[in-house]
């Protein structure tokens, strides 16, 4: 027996907002928010998992994510995406990183990402 991995919980000053750039970069559905406790979840349209949950939270991000999101682009090259990406709110973020073949970013409230070179078809 195992678990299954259903859903990444992430904690929002502003879910909406943040849901808005995350359904932008990644083209995912949206439900909610919640009217009862302001919850917004993306979830993959081909049924893919996990579903990603934007909860409210009051205090803002401090430290570096333990946990982040890597993505690759479809379709184009990592220049192509980084640029759209950074139209899309993202921004460059150093978390001493160096010199890689990824570009670290980070979201709207802070949160890091990672944008790997490899193409997905």
């Amino acid at each position: 027996m195992g678990a299954r991995f259903t859903e990444l919980v992430v904690d929002a000053s502003d879910p909406e907002r943040l849901a808005d750039f995350w359904q932008a970069v990644l083209g995912w559905d949206r439900t909610g928010p919640d009217e009862d406790e302001g919850v917004v979840e993306l979830t993959d349209p081909a049924g893919g998992r996990p579903t990603l949950v934007f909860v409210p939270v009051p205090e803002a991000k401090t430290v570096k994510n333990r946990l982040h999101i890597d993505l690759s682009p479809i379709g184009c090259d990592q220049d192509e995406e980084l640029a759209r990406l950074l139209s899309l709110g993202a921004r460059r973020a150093d978390i001493g990183q160096g010199e890689q073949r990824w570009v670290v970013l980070a979201d709207p409230e802070g949160n890091e990402l990672c944008l790997l070179r490899t193409q997905v078809e």
